[in-house]
């Protein structure tokens, strides 16, 4: 199984299944789930209009039966008060008529409106009542034409059927009134339960709608907040789909992806760059350092092949122990340079930094030797490991301490020490200081950006600090910086302790 890249960054292959599971989803995106938001208002709104306009028509309806019921009754009402002044008096038997014509055209004129809220049966009824009634007064009519016999006797048996009659269409018409007033008084009390209904169901809605926004929007927009801070920590793991559909946060989830391939990439490229030039640096003291062993291994070789016939055995087993031990030491040279300029994928183990710093410094040997420059080594041996990759890390302690070779002076001393890191709990601390020439305070800012450099052209490329920064914060550390002019400068790498699992901050 591959480690991971140096970067933190994922294989491609893991890169472009991430982007097809967020693009292979079924879309639902942002502007559809508003116009699904706002579609639920508007057909909230347009069922309480519809609730409402029926509701008015209906009630429209019933106001209109009750202005016909009302008038049929007046004239009823009108009909029968002439009706008691004819049998009282024998007077108003044309005025009983004329009302109860009136009552009739009344009814047949509004037929449409009273049909819409009376029954076949009740509109029947009140018209078999009013033909009765009409009949009644006819023959009443007639009986005064004619004037029979026995007038006296049918008058008052008339009489007797005309009052019940009339009795019944009044009653029967009040009635229906009435019931349709208490229909009316319902629909208008139903009426105004209807805006605090409504209000209710659109208090519900829109928390309803609220929450689903802010789980679909604010939740996407935390995850790629913290994705962000994630990347801003050197962490390049590609983002993977949450949900079961895709939307505009899963194209810019594509586009965070591409991006942090990119960047891990550039990245990559410029630590392999830096490298280049650190083993650049370190090529010519190696060819200095290498020349030593070599020409001792030559020297030797010439006497023992000179004087191989007088040489006794133990002094043959000598030249030859001392031609395996300049050759070791060549070995050595060589297999630290490799160590240091291997390409490859990142290995976080755990390390000893006592040993990682005293390494780092071997490597440095020969510039140290050409710069004149004295190194102090003040390193404890029961340092907290450190969990992380040795090449990064021995490239970012070697870069500064080429930085403050470079700055020191023929005779100039650069201190290199370590500790468990007092004022930063859980991290330990490695300053390398000398005693330089410093960095001026407005230079001090902009040292860690990219290709910044204050060494003179074709000395410098202005990454080593960058990309130094950025291999320690990948290891989840930082690196400080304490320069004053003509006194010298500090940089000091914090780097996470080793824990012991169980045992809270102890380090191991």
């Amino acid at each position: 199984m591959a480690e991971p890249s140096l970067t933190g960054a994922p294989e491609p292959g893991e890169v472009s299944s991430a982007e097809k599971a967020l693009l292979q989803r079924p879309s639902f995106g942002i502007r559809a789930r508003l116009a699904l938001g706002f579609l639920a208002f508007f057909l909230l709104a347009a069922a309480v209009t519809a609730a409402a306009w029926i509701m008015l028509s209906r009630l429209e309806v019933r106001l209109k039966f009750l202005e016909v019921a009302d008038r049929y009754t007046l004239e009823i009402q009108q009909a029968r008060r002439f009706e008691k002044n004819y049998f009282l008096y024998g007077t108003n038997l044309q005025d009983v008529q004329e009302h109860v014509a009136n009552a009739r055209k009344l009814l047949g004129s509004s037929e449409a409106e009273v049909f819409k809220v009376l029954s076949a049966a009740d509109l029947r009824r009140m018209r078999d009542h009013l033909d009765r009634y009409e009949a009644l007064i006819q023959s009443l009519v007639e009986m005064e034409k004619n004037a029979p016999a026995d007038r006296a006797a049918k008058q008052a048996a008339v009489e007797v059927e005309v009052r019940a009659h009339g009795s019944q269409m009044v009653s029967f018409a009040m009635e229906l009134s009435q019931k349709e007033r208490n229909s009316v008084n319902q629909t208008l009390a139903l009426f105004k339960r209807l805006p605090v209904a409504f209000l209710i169901v659109l208090l519900l809605l829109v928390a309803f709608i609220v929450n689903f926004l802010a789980r679909q929007m604010l939740g996407p927009l935390s995850r790629l907040m913290a994705t962000a801070q994630r990347i801003a920590t050197g962490d390049f793991t590609p983002i993977t789909p949450a949900r079961k559909y895709r939307d505009e946060f899963s194209d810019l989830a594509v586009a965070l992806n591409t991006m942090m391939r990119e960047v891990a990439h550039r990245q990559e490229i410029l630590v392999q760059s830096h490298k280049l030039r650190a083993v650049g640096t370190l090529t010519a003291g190696v060819a200095h350092e290498l020349n030593n062993p070599i020409n001792n291994i030559m020297l030797t070789a010439e006497m023992l092949k000179e004087d191989y016939t007088t040489l006794s055995d133990a002094e043959r087993l000598e030249m030859v122990d001392d031609l395996v031990g300049e050759a070791g030491r060549s070995q050595k040279i060589v297999r630290n340079l490799l160590d240091f300029a291997r390409e490859g994928e990142m290995e976080t183990e755990s390390l000893d930094m006592a040993e990682l710093l005293r390494r780092t410094a071997g490597l440095a040997a020969n510039q140290i030797k050409l710069t004149g420059a004295k190194i102090l080594m003040d390193i404890p041996e029961n340092l907290p490991p450190v969990y992380g990759d040795k090449q990064s890390l021995s490239q970012v302690f070697l870069n500064l301490l080429l930085n403050a070779l470079d700055a020191v002076q023929k005779g100039g001393s650069v201190r290199i020490s370590a500790g468990g890191g007092k004022e930063d709990p859980g991290y330990v601390s490695v300053r390398v200081s000398d005693d330089g020439h410093g960095i001026p305070p407005h230079v001090l800012p902009y040292i860690f950006d990219p290709f910044f450099t204050t060494k003179s052209k074709g000395k410098g490329t202005g990454l080593g600090l960058s990309v130094s920064l950025g291999i320690v914060r990948q290891h989840g550390g930082d690196i400080r910086v304490q320069s004053s002019p003509q006194e010298g400068t500090t940089f000091t790498v914090l780097l996470p302790a080793a824990m012991v699992p169980g045992l809270g901050e102890r380090p191991c």
